[in-house]
């Protein structure tokens, strides 16, 4: 069977971990599994949320977002966790593709939140608080396996390959888990 992702990073920094991090799922997808990313750029461009500008002029670079969303099988988010939380560019994305109010592109849509860190939590409370806005917005998100990885900065090279096989073997269980839960819903 085929299957399309999407994948996001919650990050902007260049050299960030998370965007590493998809990076090693993309090199590592199992035949038949193809994985799109939202480019810095894109998420960059994503305005602040206003509802005043989603009522009148809805950004169509939002819309295409959101199409993204709704064409692929299953979204592969990796966040940063900042002050106990997520990345307000992350948050804002997830508001803008949630609107307007009753047209949330993540509707039923399986999702998979994982994150990395150079610390030793791997994101556990970014992660939680991703899911908990996913979940408000109407994704399914996968609750097991959970994906923490932590001490990234010494299971990555200076490239930001992922160098760790510990962490690839994960990566390969993480798949088939995600893969199992997205044939539930199709």
């Amino acid at each position: 069977m085929a299957y399309t992702l999407l994948a996001v990073s919650g990050s902007l920094r260049k050299g960030s971990f998370n965007t590493s991090l998809i990076r090693a799922w993309k090199k590592l997808a199992p035949p038949g599994v193809s994985i799109d990313m939202v480019s810095t750029e894109e998420f960059r461009a994503v305005p602040l949320y206003d509802q005043d500008i989603e009522k009148t002029a809805f950004p169509q670079n939002v819309a295409l977002l959101k199409a993204r969303i709704r064409a692929d099988d299953g979204i592969l988010i990796s966040t940063p966790e900042y002050s106990r939380s997520i990345p307000g560019v992350l948050k804002n994305f997830l508001d803008w593709t949630a609107r307007p109010y009753g047209d949330s592109a993540w509707k039923g849509k399986p999702v998979f939140v994982v994150g990395a860190t150079e610390g030793s939590v791997g994101t556990a409370v970014g992660q939680a608080v991703t899911r908990s806005v996913l979940t408000t917005i109407g994704a399914i998100v996968l609750g097991t396996p959970e994906f923490y990885f932590g001490g990234a900065d010494k299971k990555l090279d200076a490239e930001g390959n992922l160098v760790d096989e510990k962490t690839k073997e994960h990566i390969e269980r993480g798949y088939v888990a995600f893969l199992a839960f997205i044939d539930k819903f199709k």
